[in-house]
């Protein structure tokens, strides 16, 4: 019978996507106030894969990630979704922002050995954790590289995004 451990450390990441471009320095600050000190950043990316998010975020919508110095538990990623989607909501009532949805965060942790993102939405992939939060793995990790998997986004499978995802990793510790 194998032992049961505990799991090792993970480096969170964000991804943030607004059509709004100063509100990526906002919120990263938000985000560093939280979350801690972020040391890994991507560029701003064009985000045009899809017009899933144009309806209630507008046209020219922009994508950045951010990576966190300090590991945190996996466990605590459920509660990470739960208040990034509290702060989505904020920035929706305060009606300063030409667009319905100023701000779409979506936290994820890195492991040596693959990326998992958070999602509020149930799917035959995706496995429940806790307070309305699922999991799944998007990309994992195999001789050097990140690799696809049927449901990993288009955008997910670009080397842009894979490349950010291998510097982070090269901050495990």
């Amino acid at each position: 019978m194998s032992e049961i451990t505990q799991p090792q450390p993970a480096k969170l990441i964000m991804g943030m996507l607004s059509s709004v471009g100063t509100l990526f320095e906002e919120v990263e600050i938000l985000l560093e106030k939280k979350l801690g000190k972020i040391d890994v950043k991507s560029d701003i990316i064009p985000f045009d894969f899809t017009d899933y998010y144009r309806k209630e975020m507008g046209p020219n919508i922009l994508r950045m990630f951010f990576g966190f110095k300090n590991s945190i538990d996996p466990e605590e990623i459920s509660s990470i979704k739960v208040w990034t989607n509290e702060l989505e909501d904020t920035y929706k009532r305060n009606g300063k922002y030409p667009v319905h949805r100023p701000i779409n965060l979506d936290p994820g942790y890195l492991t040596r050995c693959k990326l998992i993102l958070a999602s509020t939405k149930d799917f035959y992939h995706r496995i429940y954790l806790q307070k309305g939060i699922y999991a799944e793995v998007t990309l994992y990790y195999k001789e050097g590289q990140y690799e696809n998997l049927p449901w990993t986004y288009p955008d997910y499978q670009t080397a842009e995004y894979k490349n950010f995802f291998l510097r982070v990793r090269a901050k495990i510790t």
